[in-house]
């Protein structure tokens, strides 16, 4: 353990975050109050349909109390902000000058505005999508997907236009993938009406070829894959697993959601692959939001530009235009052309780092999950996924604490709850199904200093110690956050209400604007 975690233990001044006794916004009412008053306005003109019968049930508060009402909730939530390895998801700062380019510059736009008038952000896209050619190979990319697995449906999509432009639709009807990829693969594929062949991982990390090829035949449709997976391990013979589907006449897909770990050291299209995606939210800088908003940047070879969702932005000569005129596009997957503000964040980000700044953080991001890996190969009862494995991780590394549990009967959830007495943001676990028993998957990419990491294992350290002293103290946890663990279950509707309106109605109450 490192002497900033013993000093810190060993002081009153731990982390405690803000807690105040907060009532919903709606009890706090008051009969008369507003936030600002306006002007007697003649009613609109609405359809009786869309008229309402009786005024919306709205608190009555003033502006004051308002913003100090929703300030305490935020410094409820934003107190945990603290040390956040959440690998596989969001684990970069966004920084400020996105923000702040964002709001200069795209404001004043809609996108329903005509392209004349949209000539910089359909630049935006047309330069963003060159960079992205550029690092993976790809000939084209498009913006519109909200999400990794919006890019893996669109791929999906994709799959099933080309196949029936070429009358082979009926026949080729599986997807095959791994039991490591990330789920919204054979998720989307299935939604799409494929049936998904799941391969199982073997000694080395990962399927065999041997194993790829007693599924693959004339009913491939694709492959659908992420390398490195979350485990870490890249699989090296991945350029033959292409090869050998494209033999027999299936396309392949790259999930790039771990590209941190490989940027600016291997592009998609040289190993062979027809598409790829990547999570601007993720590795590109831009923020995620708590689950919204993001962005599935999706880039294809030539070959699938023409089963593009439409719009594409389309330069000729000194002007850009959005071509709608796609006879053979599988058409939108999300409204407009996508989120307009993350990709000029994650354009700035990109244009920011430069290819020198890429490879540097894929450097840093490696060098730190390797550093963490050892370390926590230290702490009592924390074992790593496929142990005989000896070749270094990627950008993560999923270890397990099964070994806690069973000694202490303290879960990974209840260890990650009492991680969250000390500032360290809930633990990342695992996709599901778990491969490892009680997992967690921490990865610092290249924002996290040594201190922060440092900092990170310490307190797992000193929590599974806890554990094996008092495991009731772990068990309770968390202790000094606005939250206790739950003492009823989540399948209890007469508890819980998610709405002021369902609360309202199981007290037996009726809301006025019924």
């Amino acid at each position: 353990m490192t002497a900033p975690i013993k000093d810190y233990l060993k002081t009153s001044k731990g982390f405690r975050a803000a807690k105040w006794s907060e009532p919903v916004v709606m009890e706090m009412t008051g009969t008369g109050r507003r936030g600002i008053v306006f002007d007697d306005a003649p009613a609109p003109d609405l359809p009786v349909k869309a008229a309402r019968k009786t005024a919306p049930a709205l608190p009555e508060v003033t502006e004051h109390d308002a913003l100090r009402h929703y300030l305490h909730l935020s410094q409820m939530t934003m107190g945990m902000m603290g040390v956040s390895l959440f690998g596989t998801c969001t684990m970069k700062y966004n920084p400020r000058i996105g923000e702040r380019a964002t709001l200069e510059h795209l404001k004043g736009l809609h996108p329903l505005q005509e392209a004349e008038t949209l000539q910089g952000v359909l630049e935006l896209y047309d330069n963003f999508s060159d960079f992205l050619c550029e690092v993976s190979g790809m000939d084209q990319f498009v913006f519109q997907a909200g999400g990794g697995a919006d890019a893996a449906y669109t791929h999906a999509c994709v799959t099933r236009a080309y196949h029936a432009s070429r009358g082979e639709l009926q026949q080729r009807d599986q997807i095959i993938t791994t039991i490591q990829t990330h789920p919204c693969s054979p998720a989307t594929a299935n939604t799409a009406g494929f049936e998904v062949i799941t391969l199982s991982l073997e000694e080395n990390g990962y399927p065999s070829i041997e194993q790829l090829k007693s599924v693959v035949g004339p009913r491939t449709a694709a492959l659908m894959v992420n390398n490195p997976d979350d485990m870490g391990i890249y699989n090296p013979d991945i350029k033959e697993w292409v090869r050998i589907v494209h033999e027999a006449g299936g396309l392949c897909f790259y999930d790039h959601a771990n590209f941190n770990g490989v940027m600016s050291r291997l592009r998609a299209r040289e190993l062979g692959f027809d598409a790829c995606m990547y999570m601007l939210h993720k590795t590109f800088g831009a923020p995620k939001g708590g689950g919204g908003p993001a962005v599935g940047a999706y880039g294809c070879a030539e070959h699938l530009v023409p089963f593009l969702p439409a719009p594409v932005v389309v330069k000729e000569g000194e002007s850009y235009r959005l071509d709608e005129d796609r006879p053979q596009s599988i058409g939108r997957v999300r409204e407009f052309w996508g989120n307009a503000p993350q990709v000029m964040k994650a354009y700035a980000w990109a244009r920011a780092m430069g290819a020198e700044g890429l490879r540097d953080a894929a450097d840093i991001s490696v060098l730190a999950n390797n550093y963490m890996d050892l370390r926590l190969g230290q702490v009592r009862g924390v074992s790593r996924s496929n142990p005989g494995i000896d070749a270094p991780r990627m950008e993560m590394t999923r270890h397990s604490v099964e070994q806690v549990t069973a000694d202490t009967g303290c879960t990974v959830f209840e260890i990650s709850n009492r991680m969250t007495d000390f500032g360290i943001d809930a633990l990342w676990l695992s996709h599901e199904p778990w491969l490892v028993a009680e997992p967690f998957t921490p990865e610092a990419g290249e924002l996290w200093s040594k201190e922060d990491i440092d900092y990170w294992i310490d307190v797992m350290e000193h929590v599974v110690g806890e554990a094996y002293a008092d495991a009731e103290l772990v068990k309770t946890a968390p202790h000094n956050g606005p939250i206790r663990a739950l003492t009823s279950a989540l399948d209890e509707p007469g508890v819980w209400a998610t709405t002021w309106r369902a609360h309202m109605r199981k007290h037996g109450k009726v809301m006025a604007a019924e």
